[in-house]
């Protein structure tokens, strides 16, 4: 690339950089290609072949191979059928994924401020070209090469080399494209874009990959422990055949089966469904998912920590009040405060005093000589202007630190400090003086970045959803205190030093223990115990980044699940800590990355949106977790103690098999189902849903022996009839627990999704015309189907009420 230096001064001094026109710009754009990498685009077939390839994929593809070299290619057909077509459906919704994460990358591209045309302006740093200057600050990821021209910064680049140490950039020297500003800001030019960086790459922000979240390793679990039941099971059925002199050409085929009706045929697909809705769904709601999994913790979630600005207030600071000191006028006080900012620095300090000067058609003290940004570690920002008087030292910051540079007692501004302070705002010293000599105190200046409208209505959103909200604020705890008060989150405030000290309100220890985490659960929460509300705070003031993980970590070591939103780089580490990292919408490049959910809105009111969604989801998975275990249980255990007891198969591999591809469409369709918002954070526990799936398979396991029985006597089928039969309850009572499961009340109480309806109803006339017709499976009149269907509808109806009580005392019904 070429390279081009514009002729410019450096951004500080009042003759501003030219920087590129627009049209310059553009120009090297189209020739020189963006700031950006080409991405590896992965081969559609090699994407599809790798949904055949797995845990799941190799069980069923060894059935297959067992029933070619067996010579059942019905079976082999069918189970083939019932692998592609999950294949296919897996493949189509994860390139949706894909399409929708592309959206994603574009909506979360790294920004940059550059100047064109003499103006300041943010773009996607995909669009800068050599020649451009820009100006970098604490929190972002430094969008190309740049060359400094002024200003010193800390940079982290660890991601590029490895080395933890900050490195120090000041002018002349280079900042290289992926590195994060820890400390101060500098302006620069652009050397470098793209492939021809130093290192070659920019930083990436959104992870493509999925990791597999709580819910999903709960239900493989569940599936681990029905596969060793099916095991031990397989091993008694081929020790009673062996006694029994059956072939193995019998035996072997109905063991493989037996294994496979506890597979999860269905979870990949139902999960990458499930949550690519989700993920849609949150997306129009204004909610950017970068981690699936995500989704399903936000539905556990039972504390959010968040940041105050920004997020409880508008992150709009103006100026509330100007306090001058005794014979100093607001607009001499004002002047001064003008000198020590600087719209480049886009600092929400500077812009507020810039636009409160311009509305009183103020200007600075002098014309401006140097300029120091806004440093963290002195807490000031200083300038030497030029004015009538000489040259003049001007600064504002902390009011403490200037007034202990201007030599004014501490104690003499403690009140009036107190007084702007108690309201929330944010309390501004300026003070000026001639070059070499003492500077004087001029007087301060309150900063209010007041509530959001919609902070009051949100907080009591998440608080009627049982998620209790903190807030953690770097801020005194006078103005924590009244910003939390204002907008219902309450007002037990403690300081970071709690968090630090053991013996602090969160002193909890383990959920083992004798002492538990209810302390923390909403008000409104059930789990709640009396006596809670003095042990916990509403508000911690005075943090420092550390302390935001530290509360992370030790709510979490208290069986929390927690969330925490984030906007600034010294955020990354909480918000990667957290179960739900949150990023709001004003978040610096760093917090995205590290965040799995971002907003795009200001405030908090997507984070309801993603927990309603979230829980929605978490009850779609439930009635499919609750679904496959009382199914595995019923083939497994009817099939084996069938054969056992009876000495015979009560139904055909074969029709297992079919059996599996019918309850397949029904099973993914939950992913669609129109299911209710849960109250309460969801939290299974694994004894829950073992004694609620018991409860309800035994009479559904009772109800299969009973139509067998039916069949052979009242109907008097002979075993080939007997085994259609059992097919057509097995399937109709497939559906009767969807519908049973999927409300935690009465079934009728909500209504399925359409494509639920329709796949369940597809399902009973299929599999209906089959038996009738003999497709497949000896074929059986109009009072066997009727009995098999019939006894479906029976269960659902007389196990609504047994379905209540298990809910109930299993604390699944909410």
């Amino acid at each position: 690339m070429s390279e081009q230096t514009p002729t410019s001064s450096p951004v500080g001094t009042d003759s501003k950089p030219r920087g590129l026109s627009e049209e310059e710009a553009r120009s090297r754009l189209e020739r020189y290609g963006p700031n950006a990498i080409p991405e590896e685009h992965v081969n559609k077939v090699k994407l599809f072949l790798g949904k055949l390839w797995g845990p799941v994929p190799w069980l069923l593809e060894a059935a297959i191979l067992l029933e070619l070299v067996l010579g059942n290619y019905a079976q082999a057909i069918v189970i083939a059928i019932l692998v592609a077509l999950d294949a296919i459906l897996a493949f189509r919704e994860e390139g949706n994924a894909q399409e929708a994460l592309q959206l994603l990358k574009q909506r979360l591209n790294v920004k940059a401020r550059v100047l064109r045309d003499g103006c300041w302006k943010e773009v996607d740093a995909a669009k800068l070209v050599v020649g451009d200057f820009v100006h970098i600050r604490q929190g972002d990821i430094v969008p190309a090469d740049i060359d400094l021209h002024e200003g010193t910064v800390s940079l982290d680049q660890s991601a590029l080399t490895g080395e933890s140490l900050a490195v120090t950039a000041t002018k002349g020297q280079p900042a290289y494209s992926g590195s994060i500003i820890v400390r101060g800001e500098a302006s620069g030019e652009v050397t470098a874009t793209g492939t021809s960086t130093y290192f070659g790459h920019t930083a990436e922000l959104v992870s493509t990959a999925r990791s597999p979240g709580r819910l999903e390793q709960l239900i493989f679990g569940f599936v681990r422990a029905l596969l060793i039941l099916d095991v031990f099971l397989v091993a008694a059925v081929l020790a009673d055949g062996l006694v029994r002199h059956l072939t193995w050409d019998q035996l072997l085929p109905f063991a493989v089966i037996l294994v496979v009706a506890a597979v999860p045929v269905a979870l990949p697909t139902t999960f990458t469904l499930a949550s690519a809705l989700g993920s849609r769904e949150l997306a129009s709601k204004g909610v950017l998912v970068t981690r699936l999994a995500a989704i399903e913790e936000a539905a556990s979630m039972e504390v959010l920590c968040t940041d105050k600005t920004g997020t409880i207030t508008e992150n709009r600071l103006v100026v509330e009040r100007i306090l001058p000191w005794e014979g100093v006028n607001e607009n001499t006080l004002l002047e001064a405060a003008v000198a020590a900012s600087d719209e480049a620095t886009q600092d929400p300090l500077d812009l507020a005093i810039l636009e409160a000067a311009s509305a009183r058609s103020v200007t600075s003290a002098g014309k401006r000589k140097q300029f120091v940004p806004f440093d963290p570690a002195i807490k000031r920002s200083e300038a030497v202007v030029v004015s009538d008087d000489g040259e003049m030292h001007v600064m504002k910051g902390a009011p403490q630190v200037i007034a202990e540079l201007s030599s004014v007692p501490q104690e003499e501004i403690y009140d009036s400090v107190a007084k702007l302070a108690s309201t929330g705002a944010r309390v501004l010293g300026v003070a000026r003086g001639i070059v070499g000599k003492p500077i004087g105190f001029l007087g301060l200046i309150a900063l209010a970045d007041p509530p959001r409208p919609d902070s009051s209505k949100l907080i009591g959103d998440l608080k009627n959803l049982g998620v209790r909200v903190v807030m953690v604020t770097g801020d005194g705890v006078t103005t924590a205190q009244a910003i939390a008060k204002d907008v219902g989150i309450g007002d037990r405030v403690c300081k970071a030093d709690t968090l630090r000290n053991h013996d602090g309100p969160l002193d909890i220890e383990p959920a083992s223990s004798t002492r538990d985490s209810s302390s923390f659960l909403n008000d409104s929460d059930p789990r709640r115990k009396s006596g809670d509300d003095d042990k916990c705070c509403d508000v911690y003031a005075e943090v420092l980044p550390e302390d935001k993980l530290l509360l992370i970590e030790r709510l979490q070591h208290a069986n929390l699940v927690v969330g925490m939103t984030g906007d600034g780089v010294n955020d990354a580490p909480a918000l990667r800590k957290a179960d739900v990292g949150v990023a709001v919408a004003s978040a610096t490049d760093v917090a995205k990355a590290a965040a799995s959910l971002v907003l795009t809105t200001p405030g908090l009111d997507n984070v309801v949106s993603g927990v309603e969604v979230s829980r929605r989801i978490h009850e779609r998975m439930l009635t499919y977790t609750l679904n496959k275990i009382i199914k595995t249980l019923q083939v497994s255990i009817f099939l084996s103690v069938g054969l056992l007891a009876m000495g015979k198969f009560v139904t055909t591999p074969l029709l297992v098999v079919l059996l599996l591809l019918a309850n397949n469409f029904a099973t993914m369709s939950l992913a669609t189902d129109r299911v209710g918002t849960p109250q309460f954070p969801e939290r299974w526990t694994v004894r829950s849903l073992v004694l609620a799936s018991l409860g309800l398979a035994i009479p559904i396991i009772a109800l299969s022996f009973a139509v067998w029985f039916i069949g052979a006597d009242g109907l008097g089928l002979h075993t080939a009839q007997l085994q259609t039969l059992t097919f057509i309850w097995l399937v109709a009572s497939a559906q009767a627990t969807i519908y049973s499961v999927r409300e935690r009340h009465h079934f009728w109480s909500s209504a399925p999704s359409g494509w639920l309806a329709i796949s369940s109803i597809v399902d009973l006339v299929v599999v209906s015309v089959m038996a009738w017709r003999g497709w497949l499976m000896t074929p059986i009149g109009s009072g066997a189907l009727g009995v098999g269907i019939g006894m479906g509808v029976l269960f659902l109806l007389l196990g609504d009420s047994m379905k209540n009580w298990i809910f109930r005392i299993t604390g699944l019904q909410h």
